[in-house]
């Protein structure tokens, strides 16, 4: 058998799992369809004037199949398989940091507790300047390729060159990789004496474990009711989803079900006692808020469990399925529809598979109004739903609109402020400040309570600021400096906080500037309020 053959039956086999896939394959023998396909990639093969690559020529085909479908039908690499799952399964192996890359250079903002950067002495506030003997400082490195040096297989060891404030010369570490968590808990803390709050940021393998670990240690402070920040939580995995709901649910509820044209329906329903099933509950969520995060939110409403408060949900209520395919890529191919327990189809309209109007869609929300006004939100006879519960009204048509409409405050954000983000000017001010008062914060504020109530930005950083702005020709207009300077000075104090604390520390500071969040907290600490949106008068 030559080796065009060869190709040729490798070609062969890629599209018919790809078309297999599609639900194109008749249960007795070929279809047209794939007749035509196959007809079509044999006289490339074998006809065509010039030489081809057909392992090339079949991803293109597999790619263009998807594309026609829907948004989220997609073709995926092999290498891009296992990046893919890292966030969601929960670990990698690694060397224990999280970094943020400032004027070209690797700067540590943590190291994981326990972990084999901390192990060897490494610090907040280092920078690593050289991997394996590479330098990696001001050569415009994408963290892509930093991440790619310093991951690798447990065991393993690597070596960094650390530049340290106070030290004269670098200092060499030798560091032994290990396996290293991916939480996707970002904050756990008590607002007041009844009301806890819990963040999270994405619904991974270990999601469950931690939101109950969380909830269990609010309660034993005292929390009656919660509030659950989903903003900006794009998704992830169903069963983490479910298990979150099953908190807040009794038994045998219904939280979500799946179907589509090839799937029978399937259903999860609550099925063990919750941890919290009475007191009140608030969800938080945005245009951000996607796919696992809109089946918590739509059974919370669904069931009159709680209230949502934000604005209406990204709109991802497509179920994908991976098929693996012989190369060790993979197509990730939509079978069903996510549905929530009244009946609503969570997903969005989209036309032709067309990924770039989809894309716009929020862009399109903006346009509108609806960012601003839930008035500028009208929905048909056809999507109106009642709740399970109580019968309040609730709407379908992608996205899971809130109970409460929170407009997005747009004259808070300016173009000078976005191009001081855009250079990496803000967290250049606040490296500044770690840089010159680490020590002496820790010192005078040992906890973050103490730095929150008493801690002020000083003048000279945004002096600072100013000079780094010109320096990256940023053209200085007062007027929005001065419509923007609350939110810079929240902005630093609160990266400051998470570096010289913990994540949970930045959000304790953000929230109480957050509209979404500081009308979340009115109503759960408002009985009536609390009550009459839930329709209990």
């Amino acid at each position: 058998m030559d080796i065009k053959m060869k190709y040729f039956q490798k070609l062969l086999i890629l599209i018919a799992v790809a078309v297999s896939s599609l639900n194109m394959y008749a249960q007795f023998g070929e279809t047209q369809a794939i007749r035509k396909m196959k007809t079509t990639m044999h006289r490339i093969s074998t006809e065509y004037v010039d030489k081809v690559d057909e392992d090339k020529l079949a991803e293109d085909a597999v790619k263009a199949l998807l594309e026609k479908l829907d948004p989220h039908s997609t073709y995926i690499s092999a290498d891009e398989v296992k990046e893919m799952n890292e966030p969601l399964e929960g670990n990698f192996d690694g060397i224990g940091v999280s970094f943020n890359m400032l004027t070209d250079t690797l700067y540590i903002v943590e190291t994981i507790s326990g972990g084999p950067s901390e192990k060897v002495g490494i610090r907040a506030g280092d920078r690593i300047i050289n991997v394996n003997d590479t330098l990696i400082a001001g050569v415009k490195m994408s963290n892509r390729d930093i991440m790619k040096r310093l991951r690798g297989p447990k065991g393993t060891t690597v070596r960094v060159q650390v530049l340290r404030r106070g030290e004269p010369e670098l200092i060499d570490f030798k560091i032994t990789r290990d396996k290293i968590p991916i939480y996707s808990l970002d904050a756990s803390y008590m607002i007041d004496k009844k009301t806890g709050y819990i963040r999270l940021s994405r619904f991974g393998a270990t999601t469950i474990n931690e939101f109950k670990k969380a909830l269990s240690g609010l309660q034993a402070q005292g929390m009656s009711n919660l509030i659950l920040d989903l903003q900006y939580n794009g998704g992830g995995y169903l069963s983490a989803a479910t298990g979150i709901v099953n908190e807040f649910l009794g038994k045998d509820k219904l939280i979500v079900y799946t179907e589509g044209e090839h799937q029978r329906r399937y259903s999860d329903v609550s099925n063990a006692k919750g941890n919290f099933e009475k007191g009140k509950l608030v969800v938080l969520v945005n245009e951000s808020s996607a796919s696992a995060s809109e089946i918590v939110s739509g059974a919370v409403q669904d069931w009159d469990r709680g209230l949502i408060v934000g604005r209406r949900t990204f709109g991802k209520g497509l179920v994908q399925r991976q098929f693996s395919l012989a190369d060790g890529s993979m197509i990730r191919l939509t079978v069903a529809r996510y549905y929530t327990p009244s009946g609503r189809s969570i997903q969005k309209p989209y036309e032709n598979g067309a990924k770039g109007d989809y894309e716009q869609d929020l862009i399109e929300r903006f346009n509108h109004g609806e960012m601003v006004s839930a008035d500028s939100i009208h929905f048909p006879d056809s999507l109106k739903f009642k709740t399970l519960v109580k019968g309040r009204t609730v709407y379908g048509g992608g996205g899971i609109m809130p109970d409460e409409f929170v407009p997005l405050d747009t004259a808070r954000y300016t173009d000078y402020h976005m191009k001081l983000n855009s250079k990496g000017l803000i967290n250049k001010i606040v490296l500044g400040i770690l840089d010159n008062e680490r020590e002496k914060l820790l010192a005078q504020y040992p906890t973050i309570e103490e730095y929150k109530a008493e801690y002020k930005v000083p003048k000279s950083a945004f002096e600072t600021l100013k000079k780094y702005a010109e320096e990256e020709k940023i053209e200085f207009k007062e007027d929005q400096y001065s419509q923007s300077k609350e939110d810079i000075t929240i902005a630093i104090k609160a990266l400051v906080a998470r570096d010289i604390y913990n994540a949970a520390a930045y959000y304790r500071i953000i929230n109480d500037h957050s509209d979404v969040f500081k009308r979340g907290l009115e109503i759960i600490n408002n009985d009536k309020l609390y009550n009459q949106l839930l329709g209990g008068g």
